[in-house]
């Protein structure tokens, strides 16, 4: 497939994401400007992934550091802003802050000190996300909500500026069955907001739920597979 002919699939994707995230902003009284989408490129080649600011999309997120690095390198010369959205190990944190644009998923005390750690020793500001086990699953990544409210006191005296919250429902066919998740940490963030003035992003909703998320207060969506599927993989 040549790259107008991927450019002709991904923009009329993008067409049909960006209706359905306007048409979620107008149900909610909001403004589509009020939402960013991150374009999750962790299935895609760095090929596919680079055509992305041509349409108009210069936020990507990867979920492995590694993959990050590999595209982060292959598309030095063009003007992404990079997202870090899965699982952040600490031994791949001095590598990966002076790529990233915002870190989604400081998933722990631990990390957050790492980070913050390295970044001193990098001269860096990053921005970072705290996330929430929204879904309360075992599995997932996630501070909960007392070890946040724990945490939240020290915010204004870390060298690293936190800037929000990302969360994940579970997966379900139903979007529906997302709502209260997506609710509950948009009622987190509006808790700790007028004390914590920096908090004010909120990253939840993925391809399978986010006009919902965007109906409950998302400013950041992350979506893949709804933009990517059946394109070049890795």
């Amino acid at each position: 497939m040549t790259d107008l002919e991927l450019k002709a699939i991904l923009s009329e994707r993008l067409d049909a994401v960006r209706a359905r995230i306007a048409a979620a902003t107008r149900r909610a009284g909001r403004e589509p400007d009020d939402v960013m989408l991150v374009a999750v490129t962790k299935t895609v080649s760095p090929r596919v992934a680079g055509l992305m600011p041509e349409l108009g999309v210069f936020d990507l997120g990867e979920s492995r550091p590694q993959e990050l690095w590999r595209k982060a390198e292959a598309l030095r010369d063009i003007p992404i802003r990079w997202h870090m959205i899965g699982h952040f190990q600490r031994n791949k944190v001095e590598r990966s802050l002076p790529l990233v644009h915002l870190i989604h998923s400081v998933d722990s005390e631990r990390l957050l000190e790492e980070i913050e750690s390295r970044a001193r020793k990098l001269n860096l500001e990053p921005q970072l996300l705290l996330q929430i086990n929204a879904s309360q699953e075992d599995q997932k990544h996630g501070l909960e909500v007392d070890e946040l409210e724990a945490l939240l006191p020290r915010l204004e005296t870390m060298s690293v500026k936190i800037v929000g919250i990302m969360g994940m429902a579970a997966l379900s066919p139903d979007p529906e069955l997302a709502r209260p998740a997506f609710r509950a940490l948009k009622g987190l963030i509006e808790d700790h907001r007028q004390k914590h003035h920096s908090l004010t992003r909120l990253s939840m909703g993925m391809s399978g739920d986010f006009e919902v998320a965007i109906e409950e207060g998302a400013t950041l969506v992350r979506v893949g597979s709804t933009l990517f599927e059946g394109l070049e993989a890795e």
